[in-house]
Order: C-alpha cells, then structure tokens, then sequence
C-alpha cells in the first residue's frame, strides 16, 4: 500500500468511505442518493470542522523523513503559503515573538520554505496563539540568510512575550514543481454547494429550531404577540458546535430572537452547512452574537473585523466605545483588542471628543495601561483624566480614583509640570500622598541616573512601567512629512551621464520627502547639558529604487540620527522610535517601529490592516522616543 502515502488526512477519508460502501450494510435512509448525488453521511465524512481542503505534497520529501534542527513551518493559514511560523529546536515545535518582526526575516522564512518570495510579515497573533516554547525574539535577519536561526536573535527561548505576539508570514505562491513546495488542491466548493443544497430542500432532516419574534403588536388580552418560525436542520450538524447542546434524544430547540435579528438565525444555520455567508454591516452585529452564543469562532472573528471598518467614521467617539463594551461582552478579545488598539492610537481626539466624559472607570483602566497611547505629553493625560475624574465626582469612589491615578506616568512629565501639580492640579489636595510620592519619582528620574535608580528596585515592581514612554508627540519630539505627490516644476529637469551613449539624458527627479530637526538626547534633565544637547535627526520617505537602493518596497520611511553620542549615553540611552501613519489627517491607521533607522511601509495590498485608508492619502509622522536601557 505504498501508494497511499502521500494521502493527507482527507485523502484517508475518501479511502475509508469507498470501501465502507462496497463492504457495509447501511439502513436505506443512509444509504438513499439524492438528486444531487450525495447523502448528508457521505458528505460528512468529508467535512471536518478545521480541515476544508486536501492538500498533498506532490513533490516533497517524504513524511518518514525526521524533523531536522532549525526547520521551520506555518500553521494556521488558510494556504500552505501562508500562517504562524514555528520553528523546531531541542526536538519540539516553538514560535516567535513578532518583535522585530518585519520583510527580512520574513524573506528568510519564505526562502527556507522553498517559496519565490514574500508578499508581507503578520504580527500580532494573527494566525493565531502557539502553545509551548516561544523560541525566538528580538530578531534580526539581513534577509540574506538560508535559515531564520542563522540570524540574530536574543537566545533560544529568551523571551518577554507572550503567544498574543506570535509572528506569521504571507508567502508568494510560486509554480515551480521542481521544489519542494506544497502544492494547494481545493476541491471544498463541490462539497459547500452540497451542503448548501441540502439545507435548502431540508431532506431527511431531524432536528428543529423554532424561532420566536414578538412582533410588537398586542392582542386582545394584551399580551405582545409572538410569530414562530422553524427551520428543519440535521442533529449531525449541529453536534459539531458543543454551544448547541444538542444530546441523543433531543429533536428541537426553541430561541428567542429580535424581528431584525430572525432572518440572521437561517443564514447562520446555512453557514454551518457551508462556510460561507454574506454578510453586511446591517446585519454584522446580530450574526456576531449569535456566533458569540453558539461558539462558532471563526465567524464570530471575521463579523468583528467588519466592525473596525467603522470605527474611523465616528468622530464622536461613540461608536467606537459602544463597539468596545460590546466586545467585553461577548468575549471577542479579537474586536476588543481592535478597539482598544484604536483609541489608544487616537487618544488625543478621543479625549477631545464628547464620549470622553461617558467613558466608564474599567474602559480608563485597560487604556491607560497601554504603552502604544499616542499624546501629546503625559502632563496633558494626566489633565484629562482629572478633567474626567471631577466630572463623574462622587460617582467614582476614592479608591478607583487612585487606581486611575496610578497608571498615570508621573516620570515622563517634565520637571517644571511636575513642580506646578501642587498648585494646579484640583485633586492635589484629595490625593496628596499619591501626588507627593509620584512627583517625588519624578523627580528622583529627572535627578539620578537609572543606574542608580534600578539599585533599589525590582524589574517586577509596579513603579517601572512609569520609566517607559507612551508615543508623545509633542515638539521636539516629532515631525511630520506630507505625502502628497506634487510634479516637479519644469525647470528641475537634470541630466545624467548616459555610458552607453556617450551623452547626457534629461530626467526629472522624484520630489523629495525629507526633513531635519532636533531633540534633548533623553527627556530627563540629567542628560539635557550642552555637551549632549540637542541632537540632529534626518527623516525621509523613499519612494521609488532611485532614491533608496537598499530598500526591499516602497514607499519606506527613514530616520537617522545625525549626531554622534558619547559613550556613556549610549550605555544608558536607545532609542526606540516609531512611525506614525495618518490617513487624510483624520485619524492615525498604523503604528510601526523602525529596524536600522527603516521601516516598511505596510499598504493595504500586502498587510490586512485594521483600520484601512486609501493608498497615498496619508500622512508620515515621525516620533523619536528615548529609553533608559
């Protein structure tokens, strides 16, 4: 039987289901063709929740053949080119952090793979959370190299992530059968079809769901009137989705539903049935609870995606908190994360807009827990929240007051804010040991080094997410560069010396998107003398190969520090900068780090970005951000 090998797991199945029917006995009604030619038990053999295709590796190795150290692999994508990369080590699968994680080591990836090349890197858990070892973090590949753990990285399972950070990539798909690709075989549409077909005619079906709608008309005894409508499904189905609770001898299930939410009840049934669905705004939220109550997880995420489309078009800020106390409620960490993600992006406007004062005290403290919180300065977080804090008066308790004080960043307000609390702030007086020993830190950070600050305290303490910056925004510390593109002016026509043809050629030059500007070395005082301060930054988007050889897409943004530093800032001070992407000056759409003074720009074509905007109408922002190592 040598020939069945190469057999993926559905190809065991096909086996399994000719020759059961060419051996068994099976009562009639299982047994029974229908017009479509397939009964809901053949069909089923086939359908296994997770597995929607064979895929067969036509010319690879062989599967016998042992896992080798360093190999990699991708998992959880709908392609065999794309997914969560794992790498084997010390003979156990593992994943990586998405620290650092961008094109090259995502190009590594691909090549080891097999694959022509890479379409994008995922960050973010997109293809879900590994489980074991994260084995990798930090890394830093040229792009250059055969295998990702030729690159360097932190060590074999150093790691300060958690799975929520797993990284992925897209591959390219090539067609070279002389590799050792896998080659992707989906024969699944057949098969939906079926199903769908099926449920349509509602043949042999042995369940029922009854729905129940009040119609909002009472009748002559004054009761609200209820219309009752059934949909005929099969217990076999339904089985696969625990959240139905559907047991041997049950036959129906009663659910109590909306007028606006009773069509959504069929076309879920028929998704289970098929896997596909059209799905509109309208009808986005009243499917996502029912794939919330049901447990049917992969729509529920899709339907929750959808949402993020609308959380820009909200200047108000309502949408967008109601979006994220939903998804508390249902329990879509996904969408909730989106949520969150967003306003922490937008918090300026969100403190500006009329549902700053709604907010409620657990939605503050999930935001302002977050590091990636883009403000002007923290002085000007720590007003809004008193702001808030006043208005709500009694209604918020002391304790939960100083909860919220708490994750205020006290360190990060410069030293001449922090002198004027006692003076300024309304709540100075109502919570003077906590303003005190906070300025007090403040100060102490503005004052000491961090070396000798760490002497007394613990990398677990809950003082030390006060020494790391948000994203401020503030001048010196940004800048911004406009993308629109302009032609150039006629007379900006050069000309370059042509070998081939012994002449000059005209050309004109691609504008460019450059600008210079300074910052203090570090935000404390300590570092803000003459020898060190301030220093030089060169920011620039690359647009096309003529201005940027080195560049693996376009557009690329760059910022390069310009000054030479002093050795003992360098063992104390790195930078950590990030980019800012602002679509149409309304609302920041991505945040990214920068490796090597670059960054890749991410376009909605090769990245599935949360908050898409149209391509070229945004806006590059550059933020400089200095740490203590």
């Amino acid at each position: 039987m040598q020939w069945l090998r190469p057999l993926s797991h559905s190809g065991c199945q096909m086996f399994l289901l000719f020759y059961c029917l060419s051996v068994c006995q099976f009562p009639s009604w299982l047994v029974k063709m229908q017009s479509c030619g397939i009964t809901l038990w053949l069909l089923l053999l086939l359908h296994v929740p997770g597995l929607d295709s064979a895929t067969w590796n036509l010319f690879g190795k062989s599967s016998t053949e042992p896992t080798q150290e360093g190999e990699v692999r991708l998992v959880g994508g709908k392609h065999d080119s794309e997914g969560r990369v794992e790498v084997y080590h010390e003979g156990k699968w593992g994943t990586i952090c998405d620290d650092g994680w961008d094109l090259a080591e995502a190009q590594v990836v691909c090549r080891q793979l097999k694959f022509p090349g890479v379409v994008s890197a995922v960050t973010g858990g997109t293809y879900g959370e590994g489980s074991g070892s994260i084995w990798l973090d930090d890394m830093d590949c040229k792009g250059t190299e055969k295998s990702l753990s030729s690159c360097s990285f932190k060590g074999w399972a150093l790691t300060d992530c958690s799975h929520k950070e797993d990284a992925g990539v897209v591959c390219a798909r090539g067609t070279d059968l002389t590799s050792d690709t896998a080659h992707f075989l989906d024969h699944s549409l057949g098969l939906s079809d079926d199903l769908g077909e099926l449920f349509d005619r509602g043949d042999d079906c042995d369940f029922l769901i009854t729905i129940q709608s009040p119609t909002g008309n009472r009748d002559g005894e004054g009761k609200l009137e209820v219309e009752e409508r059934n949909i005929c499904t099969h217990k076999l189905i339904l089985s696969l989705y625990p959240h139905f609770n559907i047991t041997n001898g049950s036959s129906n299930l009663s659910l109590e539903m909306s007028q606006a939410c009773s069509p959504c009840v069929t076309s879920l049934i028929r998704y289970l049935y098929t896997r596909k669905i059209d799905v509109t705004i309208s009808s986005a939220q009243c499917l996502h609870k029912l794939a919330s109550k049901f447990g049917v997880k992969r729509l529920m995420q899709d339907t929750g995606r959808l949402f993020t489309v609308l959380l820009p078009e909200d200047p108000s800020f309502y949408t967008q908190v109601s979006l994220y106390q939903y998804s508390v409620q249902t329990g879509d960490l996904l969408l909730q994360e989106n949520c969150l993600q967003y306003l922490a992006w937008n918090c300026e406007a969100l403190i500006n807009s009329p549902a700053w004062s709604d907010l409620s005290t657990d939605f503050l403290m999930a935001l302002l827990a977050r590091s990636d919180l883009v403000v002007p300065d923290e002085g000007l977080l720590l007003q809004a929240l008193e702001s808030w804090i006043i208005e709500k008066g009694d209604l918020t308790g002391t304790e939960s007051q100083a909860a919220l004080l708490g994750h205020i960043r006290f360190p990060m307000i410069p030293a001449e804010k922090l002198y004027d609390l006692q003076f300024t702030s309304e709540l100075y007086r109502s919570h003077e040991k906590l303003y005190r020993v906070s300025m007090l830190r403040g100060f102490q950070f503005n004052a000491l080094s961090f070396d000798t600050l760490r002497k007394h305290k613990s990398s677990e303490s809950e003082e030390e997410h006060d020494y790391h910056p948000r994203i401020y925004t503030a001048e010196p510390w940004s800048v911004t560069i406009n993308s629109t593109n302009k032609a150039p002016p006629r007379q900006a026509m050069q000309y370059d010396y042509n070998r081939r043809y012994n002449n000059y050629q005209p050309y004109y030059p691609t504008p460019e998107y450059a600008k210079s500007f300074t910052t203090p070395n570090h935000n404390s005082v300590i570092y803000q003398t003459k020898e060190t301060n301030p220093i030089s930054w060169s920011a620039r988007v690359f647009k096309n190969q003529r201005e940027c050889s080195r560049c693996i897409s376009f557009p690329t943004a760059s910022l390069s520090l310009q000054s030479s530093l002093r050795q003992n800032q360098t063992n104390s001070v790195h930078f950590s900068n990030r980019l800012l992407l602002t679509c149409e000056g309304r609302y920041v759409f991505h945040v990214q780090d920068f490796k090597n003074d670059m960054a890749q720009i991410p376009t909605n074509s090769s990245l599935a970005l949360s908050y898409p905007c149209p391509e070229g109408q945004y806006d590059f922002r550059f933020v400089v951000r200095p740490e203590y190592i």
